[in-house]
């Protein structure tokens, strides 16, 4: 029996809340924070995103406890073959990589878009794609940086978690100057209406309307199962379920912070046809454009931590799969020297890389479809551990199951807002996500035919234990 492929164990409990919490935060915050105050005004938006961080913490609930019984890498990869088998779990992977990688696209682009508003950055136009110039300084940018970030990957999980864990204190310390300045010298006045817009909106349509998004806000905290079995000695895996809801009350506090903050600075209707309206607000309260640019660099941080935590995420699930012959094993082999999954790492960077090519509305395509992905991630495993639990035979409180029921549901729900037309989270009418959706679901079912001979070249009792390191049978645990 060959040895168990084992990645290097070194993230301490900071380097996996700053993996989470970097994640959760990006650059969205920038430009969302005028259409929560436009929809439900400061205390709406409050409301809504304490209401949404609940809900999440009820999801991270589900995930801190099928973590602590299964700490293996790929997370939902593994939950899902402990409770369903190989083709569920590679059904969730699937679309689980593509939901990581096309965020790490979509950072790829953005990182030009937001140092363009600091520095002149716009040089050597190359095409256009539905009306938005493609820069060659910006692909280059993209390019070094994605570079950059799969090094520091592959040198070792513990450069990429210091990395992460730099970046997640500037982060905290930079929003922390602004935030403090908008309070402290900010107006109550500006804070009215507080619920509903001055146009009229009525206080709970605007709040739900924000409500139904919130979810897309705090996608990042599941970046912690996938390098579960990565932790150092020293952490749990009790411990890092707790990290993981401890990450959820920070991002929702953040959010909450930024909303209150730019709300009291300066009236909504200074900041309307603003394509930066967080920036602008303080620009325009205090009239300091260093102030703004302080807010351009926090977002740009945020930018950093959410690629870095989801390009890892996408090697995890990616060597996940492979290590347990679900797709082609060289997937699944560390490399000798730095024990990181070097194929997987490659792979990501190549897809990121490429991704930036497509520019700004393609790749804002892309992340939409992955959010129904990793939302779909989100379903998977509320229903892994409710099928779990069931097997274990154990006596479980009530309390536990009414947190999986309310994470079932609001995951459900999540889907549903994105795919139901007319839902204030709905796709854009006559958008592509549909047709792409349904592509990566055919090309899915064609890797999936093109892996038999890999998925055949072990048993079930093998599969089970380099997934999920314990003893397995030889029942098979899906159609082939």
């Amino acid at each position: 029996m060959n040895p168990r492929p084992q990645l290097q164990k070194s993230i301490s409990k900071i380097g996996f809340f700053s993996l989470a919490f970097g994640s959760m935060i990006g650059v969205g915050w920038l430009t969302g924070v005028k259409g929560w105050l436009e929809n439900a005004g400061p205390g709406g938006a409050i409301v809504a995103f304490a209401l949404g961080g609940a809900l999440m913490l009820a999801i991270g609930f589900c995930y801190a406890k099928v973590m602590e019984m299964l700490p293996v890498s790929g997370g939902e990869v593994a939950y899902a073959y402990k409770a369903f088998g190989t083709g569920e779990s590679f059904l969730i992977g699937w679309f689980l990589t593509f939901g990581y990688l096309s965020v790490s696209a979509f950072e790829a682009v953005s990182i030009g878009i937001v140092v363009s508003y600091l520095i002149p950055f716009d040089y050597w136009p190359l095409y256009v794609i539905d009306k938005t110039t493609v820069y060659l300084s910006h692909l280059l940018l993209a390019a070094g940086l994605t570079t950059l970030i799969a090094f520091v990957n592959f040198l070792g999980v513990g450069m990429a978690t210091i990395l992460q864990s730099i970046l997640t204190l500037l982060l905290v310390v930079c929003t922390a100057s602004f935030v403090i300045a908008g309070i402290t010298n900010g107006s109550l006045a500006n804070l009215e209406p507080m619920f509903g817009s001055a146009e009229g909106k009525a206080g709970l349509k605007g709040a739900l309307a924000v409500f139904v998004t919130v979810p897309f806000w705090f996608v990042g905290f599941d970046t912690i199962p996938q390098a579960a079995e990565e932790r150092t000695q020293r952490v749990s895996a009790n411990k890092l379920g707790r990290v993981l809801l401890w990450s959820i009350v920070g991002a929702t506090l953040f959010y909450a912070a930024v909303i209150l903050s730019v709300a009291m600075v300066t009236p909504l209707a200074n900041i309307q046809g603003e394509d930066l309206p967080t920036a602008a607000a303080f620009e325009e309260a205090f009239e300091s454009p260093l102030l703004a640019q302080l807010v351009l660099v926090v977002a740009l941080i945020g930018l950093l931590t959410s690629w870095n935590g989801f390009f890892l995420s996408g090697t995890r699930v990616l060597f996940a799969m492979g290590r347990g012959h679900v797709i082609h094993p060289a997937f699944g082999r560390p490399h000798a020297r730095f024990g990181t999954p070097a194929l997987a790492i490659l792979f990501a960077g190549f897809i990121t890389v490429a991704g930036a090519f497509l520019g700004k509305p393609a790749v804002l395509v892309l992340v939409n479809v992955g959010s129904v992905c990793i939302s779909l991630a989100f379903l998977g495993v509320t229903l892994s551990l409710s099928v779990i639990l069931r097997r274990s035979g154990k006596s479980i409180s009530s309390m536990t199951w009414l947190l999986i029921g309310t994470a079932m549901t609001g995951s459900l729900l999540i889907l549903l807002a994105m795919l139901i037309p007319g839902s204030p989270a709905a796709f854009p009418p006559n958008g592509s996500e549909l047709p792409i959706l349904a592509t990566l679901s055919i090309l899915g079912g064609v890797v999936w035919i093109l892996s038999r001979r890999q998925r055949g070249s072990i048993t079930e009792a093998e599969r089970t234990r380099l997934i999920l390191d314990e003893q397995g049978s030889d029942e098979p645990t899906t159609v082939e």
